[in-house]
């Protein structure tokens, strides 16, 4: 069985670019090769995005939503996530809202993060790997 991964918000944003092309194919391989997780973090992040940036309609994003649920598991932040994220702060001086991400994707027993945020190749507690779909290997 493939690792079970979990997507950080900009991965779930290239599931719906229309510039992004080679992006949002990438995102889309991903659901459909792994066990994915996301968190409600993520999904408000995304969301925000959507009215902020792209002026998406709200039922538009439900739909985009319900979607992503279907597709991922989706972790509630909790506050031992909390907890966990201030830890990972102190440890690792990512901001506030990365270890909060973290924390909710070692919450999972995930065994990696894609993002683009952090520092690609980083294990996080030594069980944890920050990986960049989107860099050229």
């Amino acid at each position: 069985m493939n690792d079970s991964v979990f997507l950080d918000t900009n991965v779930l944003v290239y599931l719906y670019s229309n510039t992004e092309t080679e992006k949002r194919d990438k995102s889309i391989s991903i659901l459909k090769d792994y066990p994915c997780i996301t968190s409600t973090q993520a999904l408000n992040e995304f969301s925000n995005v959507f009215i902020k940036k792209y002026k998406i309609s709200n039922e538009s994003i439900k739909k985009a939503i319900a979607n992503i649920s279907m597709a991922c598991g989706v972790q509630l932040v909790t506050e031992q996530d909390i907890q966990k994220a201030l830890d990972l702060n102190n440890r690792y001086s990512y901001t506030y809202y990365d270890c909060l991400m973290l924390a909710s994707a070692l919450e999972s027993d995930c065994d990696i993060i894609y993002t683009e945020d952090m520092n690609d190749g980083q294990m996080i507690n030594d069980t944890l790997k920050i990986a960049n779909p989107f860099k050229e290997r």
